[in-house]
């Protein structure tokens, strides 16, 4: 969640697991993201910009053989490290360059609101590349970007707990101000656009193959509110990314 700018973030940590109770997180993007995800027993995951650890724990909860979060922030990942301490669930927290040792040994990378802080295509495609270095050949890299088509009034999305002002006209690399604001937060970080030509792009040429988009999704569940996802759904403000490690050839 906040590799690449990660001293923005480092205050943050808290607001992260509080906006993971929001209704949109549990209602909207938790289904999305599991459920593309599946099931995780026996797995090895890096969740590549873990940021707190909302989505770590909740793969090593659900089975995950083994999570390791990784982080450019440090006052995320003391966060993490601290709840770990306090409820262990066996995740691995590293801070700087994922360890070669670690290369090439995880069957899925989960990178959730990462890729929109890069701040140049080399920043975007490091990202990517570093997702690669990290699989397994053939195994999963799955990722939100801000949607291609996102909504640009900065009032659309407020009813799920944040505001989105884009803060130049949207093409490659402009920066939009996220502003989160809900419960007694009133948060500001600074975030990046990319088309969809660029994404692919780039994890083409971190090595990736077979990329599928993938729209959000509401929980079926009947305490799902049809007028509060409607809105979202029609017009999200982010969007999924599945893409597979080429093969190594045979």
């Amino acid at each position: 969640m906040t590799m690449a700018s990660g001293s923005q973030f480092d205050s943050l940590a808290r607001l992260y697991v509080d906006f993971s109770e929001l209704d949109f997180r549990q209602h909207l993007e938790f289904p999305s993201v599991f459920g593309l995800i599946g099931q995780v027993d026996g797995q090895r995951i890096l969740d590549l910009g873990c940021g707190s650890g909302v989505f770590a724990r909740q793969l090593a909860k659900k089975g995950a053989a083994a999570v390791v979060g990784f982080d450019e922030s440090s006052g995320m990942l003391e966060f993490a490290v601290q709840r770990e301490a306090e409820e262990p669930l066996g995740i691995a927290y590293i801070p700087g360059t994922l360890p070669t040792e670690l290369h090439g040994s995880f069957d899925l990378v989960l990178a959730i609101y990462v890729l929109p802080y890069a701040r140049t295509y080399n920043e975007l495609l490091a990202l990517c590349k570093s997702a690669a270095a990290a699989l397994r050949p053939g195994q999963r890299f799955i990722t939100s970007p801000i949607h291609p088509a996102i909504n640009p009034d900065p009032e659309y999305y407020s009813r799920y707990g944040f505001r989105i002002t884009p803060l130049s006209p949207l093409t490659d690399a402009a920066p939009v101000e996220l502003n989160l604001r809900f419960n007694h937060y009133d948060a500001r970080v600074t975030a990046y656009y990319w088309t969809a030509a660029t994404l692919e792009k780039a994890l083409v040429e971190a090595g990736f193959t077979h990329i599928t988009w993938h729209t959000y999704h509401a929980a079926k569940t009947d305490d799902v509110d049809p007028s509060f996802v409607k809105p979202y759904l029609d017009n999200p403000h982010a969007i999924i990314i599945e893409a597979i490690k080429k093969p190594v050839p045979t």
